[in-house]
């Protein structure tokens, strides 16, 4: 089986395209060596996976017919990626942006509720106020 349809197959990529070229591009290594993206695999072979800027390593078990339901990709696979890269993964959640960037369009529900509720809870606010009808 071709390697891009095999990352393909266990769902390692959404799309086969998207598989291809990530061999293309030499983000997948067959027992440490780059593959091509028709680079036939087999049981044994140990596989590379640049993605996210996580480097996932994996074993081939057996070869599965068809694109698998994700309950049974671990019958296919044996995922050997270390869990330092894992954790990686883990601060990369935190460190991005969980909202858009400032200035860029119109608040959300949940900004809007913030903003609603800091202009509630603000003395600063509430004190010039009675400073005017005083």
């Amino acid at each position: 089986m071709r390697v891009d349809k095999y990352l393909w197959c266990i769902r390692y990529f959404k799309t086969r395209s998207i598989a291809t070229n990530a061999c293309k591009k030499g983000q997948v290594k067959v027992n440490d060596a780059v593959a091509k993206p028709s680079r036939d695999v087999y049981p044994t072979d140990k596989i590379s996976v640049r993605k996210n800027q996580i480097l996932y390593t994996l074993e081939i078990m057996d070869l599965p017919e068809s694109r698998l339901g994700a309950k049974l990709v671990d019958m296919y696979r044996k995922d050997t990626t270390p869990k330092e890269n894992l954790e990686k993964l883990e601060l990369l959640k935190y460190s991005k942006d969980y909202y858009r960037k400032k200035g860029t369009g119109r608040p959300t529900k949940k900004d809007r509720r913030n903003i609603d509720e800091i202009y509630e809870n603000d003395d600063f606010f509430t004190d010039s106020k009675d400073s005017e009808e005083e």
